[in-house]
């Protein structure tokens, strides 16, 4: 039985995690189909992205990004995604209104969940559309601490503007300080 199930290395299963990888619903803000619907928009349109970019607190550098790989730019985005199984009851969700019509949901981490490592994410929707997303992430061990504040602007249903800032610190180093912030044209 050992040598007939070795002899199948073709047929790998897909990486749960990868953008655009089948995925159960789950009880949370689905971070994970936004992101994916929204590559799939901007890799159709080809739309490029004007980048400002900041290290340890130095005058930001812009530049402009004619073609950009939107999958592997948004990437870090996936970070934010809190529909996983080992995550089921690990946030308390808060509503409210905001002018305009608009909802904001917070998903705030419980205290006693050790596989957190986004403490907070915030929807802004308007007519079921989402507006806004916010996310603190954070993360700690013994060589490594590090925090991150991520935000994607949608307009009609659209990537608008996105940016990253945090920091980390790993022992023995100083803490690296870092921004970016990029508006999609």
């Amino acid at each position: 039985m050992l040598t007939l199930s070795s002899c199948d290395k073709g047929a790998q299963a897909p990486d749960p995690a990868a953008p655009g990888a089948a995925r159960p619903a789950g009880p949370y803000f689905d971070v994970r189909g936004l992101l994916d619907g929204q590559i799939r928009q901007l890799t159709a349109h080809h739309p490029g992205a004007i980048k400002e970019v900041s290290l340890r607190g130095s005058a930001p550098e812009t530049v402009r990004v004619p073609e950009v790989k939107w999958a592997d730019e948004l990437q870090i985005f996936y970070q934010a995604d809190i529909n996983k199984a080992a995550l089921r009851g690990a946030y308390r969700l808060d509503s409210a209104a905001e002018a305009g019509g608009a909802v904001r949901r917070t998903y705030t981490a419980r205290p006693g969940h050790p596989n957190v490592s986004v403490t907070r994410l915030s929807v802004l929707s308007a007519g079921g559309q989402p507006q806004e997303l916010e996310a603190t992430l954070k993360q700690d061990n013994t060589l490594f601490s590090g925090q991150k504040q991520l935000r994607l602007t949608l307009q009609n249903g659209q990537l608008h503007a996105y940016s990253v800032r945090g920091s980390q610190k790993l022992v023995l180093f100083d803490t690296l300080r870092f921004s970016t912030r990029v508006r999609v044209e």
